[in-house]
């Protein structure tokens, strides 16, 4: 069955060489589904995305793709999917960038405490039966 698809494709290359020689190889423009957001939009998107959500009437402390998708909603009256939404920051050239807790810059007694398993913690399941 794949050997025949790919018989078929190999078929319509040659023909296409064929007929119009190298330039019947090079690939055309596909059309496709419109874009739903203009260039003028993602270039406002991109002016946006560099203030703060709260500064365009989004409650979140940081972009994300649910905060972007509820701005589009608002502003462009346009539903996009959080995953459209996180495919528009890698195109704009944004990164995920998550946050870091404030545990991350306590004293480090209280990061010890706070972990799922302590130093004491380990010490207590590491020990050997002749320990007790």
């Amino acid at each position: 069955m794949m050997s025949e698809k790919r018989s078929i494709w190999v078929e319509y290359w040659v023909r296409r060489f064929e007929d119009k020689g190298l330039a019947g190889l090079i690939e055309g423009e596909r059309s496709g589904r419109p874009r739903r957001l203009s260039d003028e939009q993602l270039e406002e998107i991109d002016y946006v995305l560099r203030q703060d959500p709260e500064s365009v009437g989004i409650a979140r402390g940081l972009w994300d793709g649910k905060g972007l998708a509820e701005f589009i909603k608002k502003r462009y009256g346009v539903n996009l999917g959080v995953r459209q939404c996180q495919y528009i920051f890698k195109s704009l050239g944004f990164r995920l960038r998550k946050p870091r807790p404030l545990i991350a810059r306590s004293d480090p007694e209280v990061q010890e405490a706070y972990k799922k398993t302590s130093k004491a913690r380990k010490r207590s399941k590491n020990r050997s039966l002749g320990d007790r």
